[in-house]
C-alpha cells in the first residue's frame, strides 16, 4: 500500500514540473530565482500551514520575503522543514522592489520518509502576472504524504545587494 502511495505521489509530482500554461508561460521571462526556509509543517489530512523565510535573486539585487504556505487536499504526516527553490518568470526581467509579495496559488505535492521531495507550481503576486515553478526541494526531513492546493503569501521585509 506504501509502494502505491510513493507511486502516486511521484507521478503528482512529476505532473507539477509539466506546467499547464505552456503558452502562457513562453509569453514570459526568467526574472530570478526566489530560494524560501520552510519552516516545520504537521499535516491535518486535509490541509497544513507551513511558515517561511525567503530570498528573491535577479542580477545583483537581492530582496527578503516572510510569508506562509498553506494545503488543502490530502496532507498527513510531520516534517521538520527544508527548502525550495523556484524560477520566478514575469512578463519583465525589470520587477520593481517587492514585486513578489501577494498571494499565490497553484498545484502542490510533497512526499518524505526520511528526507523527502516535493513541488509547488504556483501563479500569482500582482495581477497574477508572476509564475513560480519548482526547481527543487532539499533537505525536506520528516514522515509526510501531501497532494492537493497550495496558497502562498509573500510580504516583503527588505532588500539588499548580493554579497552584503
Amino acid at each position: 500500500m506504501l509502494r502505491n502511495a510513493r507511486g502516486a505521489m511521484l507521478m503528482g509530482v512529476a505532473a507539477l514540473f509539466l506546467d499547464p500554461s505552456a503558452a502562457q508561460a513562453q509569453s514570459r521571462t526568467q526574472a530570478g530565482t526566489l530560494t524560501c526556509r520552510m519552516g516545520p509543517s504537521v499535516g491535518a489530512l486535509v490541509g497544513s500551514r507551513q511558515r517561511l523565510r525567503c530570498t528573491f535573486t535577479t542580477g545583483g539585487k537581492v530582496e527578503n520575503y516572510a510569508g506562509a504556505i498553506t494545503r488543502f487536499g490530502f496532507d498527513v504526516g510531520i516534517t521538520a522543514g527544508g527548502m525550495m527553490r523556484w524560477r520566478v518568470l514575469a512578463r519583465t526581467r525589470a520587477l520593481g522592489r517587492g514585486a513578489l509579495a501577494g498571494n499565490y496559488v497553484g498545484a502542490s505535492g510533497d512526499i518524505s520518509l526520511g528526507v523527502g521531495v516535493g513541488a509547488n507550481a504556483l501563479v500569482g503576486g500582482s495581477r497574477r502576472s508572476v509564475m513560480l515553478q519548482p526547481v527543487s526541494v532539499v533537505g525536506q526531513a520528516g514522515v509526510n504524504l501531501a497532494l492537493g492546493v497550495a496558497g502562498l503569501t509573500l510580504r516583503f521585509t527588505g532588500s539588499s545587494t548580493s554579497g552584503s
